[in-house]
């Protein structure tokens, strides 16, 4: 049996960890996530995943929910891991969830039935999830327990036993493949217990009505999003009250107790964060990023760094916009801010350091004996890559505006039209 979320399958160099995570958060809010549900009627029956999509838009706080679904009457995990259009969907693109639901029955079976014929297909759907993308969350979908449970064998033959024998049965499968649980059976038994009036079958005592999908949709939502479903203005085809009842359910169920259903709080994600000291055109950066492992800096002038703390000089007055990117390796966060450089002429430069102008592109530097360090950079932040000491000649160089930055025992910066 594979291991899950194997360290092989992340050895990338820093440089691709970058690359990559960039592009990811330059397509993606915080707030959009994208959603594979894989498994059978009791997704597909009154179409959860639309459902879901609708009551996260009348929220009206951003979250938006792409979808797409495997969904096969009376689907197993194993029939799933069985089928290629299951892995073709699976790797159609990089999922933030892919959904897992079983055949409602198959996880309230003996635990030695569950360990041969639901636990194997599921460890093997959720490896090829994290050879697709390491990241994926793996969410299993805790199904509810049948109205009058399920007569064939005792200890399920009540709601309550199937119940609570599911629930069992999918928490052991979520950690035996290191996902969540989006706990829609937890909700359930709360409804049933609170406002048993609330009828959340449909006639065959098993699929779930249109409340019952709309409590697996606002179970979803907090799930999803940690965040409460209360309020949302889209009640599918149920009275505002009932819509009301089953939002509070659902969030009840999974908010308070987010770390039991292995759901990790924003909180714990990656965060960018940063402050600087200033000193004239000069800027020493603290970085106060949290949980992040790798840094990208964007100094608006060109110029980057993978630094910590990096120390970065502009040659040049202007605004610029300072970005960073932080990144672990499941998410990241960027932040912006804008900085001004001002008075980097020649007014607030020391008088002993001259230059003096040959000809048209060739230059001379007086005012210094001592060793020197000459910096050519044009204005797309490239250094010229070519030996200049007192005499710079830029006649060979393209036609534009140069940076001319000379260290020795003090430093000095010249503009220069060649």
């Amino acid at each position: 049996m594979k291991l899950v979320k194997q360290n092989v399958i992340m050895k990338q160099t820093i440089l691709s960890l970058l690359i990559t995570l960039v592009i990811s958060l330059a397509g993606n809010t915080q707030d959009s996530l994208s959603v594979l549900f894989i498994g059978n009627s009791y997704t597909y029956v009154n179409d959860l995943p639309t459902m879901l999509e609708n009551l996260a838009l009348s929220l009206d706080q951003g979250d938006i929910v792409f979808h797409n679904s495997q969904t096969i009457g009376g689907a197993t995990f194993q029939s799933h891991a069985g089928n290629s259009i299951t892995y073709d969907k699976i790797n159609s693109q990089p999922w933030d969830f892919v959904v897992l639901q079983a055949q409602s029955q198959e996880p309230s079976f003996p635990e030695s039935q569950v360990n041969t014929e639901t636990l194997p297909y599921a460890i093997q759907l959720a490896d090829s999830v994290y050879e697709n993308k390491f990241c994926t969350d793996v969410m299993m979908f805790m199904t509810w327990g049948r109205e009058n449970g399920d007569p064939q064998w005792a200890p399920i033959s009540t709601f309550s036993g199937m119940n609570d024998r599911l629930r069992s049965a999918y928490m052991r499968i979520a950690d035996s493949v290191q996902g969540s649980i989006s706990s829609v059976g937890s909700a359930w038994a709360y409804v049933r217990a609170t406002n048993p009036t609330i009828n959340l079958y449909s006639a065959d005592g098993s699929h779930p009505s249109v409340a019952g999908t709309y409590l697996a949709a606002c179970t979803f939502y907090a799930s999803l999003f940690r965040k409460s479903p209360v309020g949302a203005t889209f009640i599918a085809t149920l009275d505002q009250s009932t819509a009301t009842i089953l939002q509070n359910a659902a969030a009840i169920s999974v908010l308070d107790s987010l770390e039991h259903w292995n759901l990790r709080p924003i909180s714990e994600h990656t965060q960018a964060g940063f402050s600087f000291n200033q000193n004239d055109n000069s800027l020493t950066f603290q970085n106060e990023s949290t949980k992040a492992t790798n840094y990208l800096w964007d100094f608006g002038d060109g110029n980057t760094s993978t630094d910590e703390n990096p120390v970065h000089t502009y040659l040049a007055d202007g605004v610029y916009t300072i970005q960073l990117t932080a990144l672990s390796d499941c998410d990241g966060d960027i932040i912006t801010q804008e900085i001004t450089i001002a008075n980097l002429g020649f007014d607030n430069l020391n008088d002993r350091v001259k230059l003096l102008q040959i000809e048209k592109g060739l230059y001379r530097v007086e005012g210094l004996l001592d060793d020197v360090d000459v910096r050519v950079i044009n204005t797309m932040g490239i250094e010229i890559n070519k030996p200049f000491g007192l005499s710079i000649d830029l006649r060979g160089e393209p036609k534009g505006i140069y940076f001319i930055q000379i260290k020795s025992d003090l430093s000095k910066s010249f503009k220069v039209l060649n």
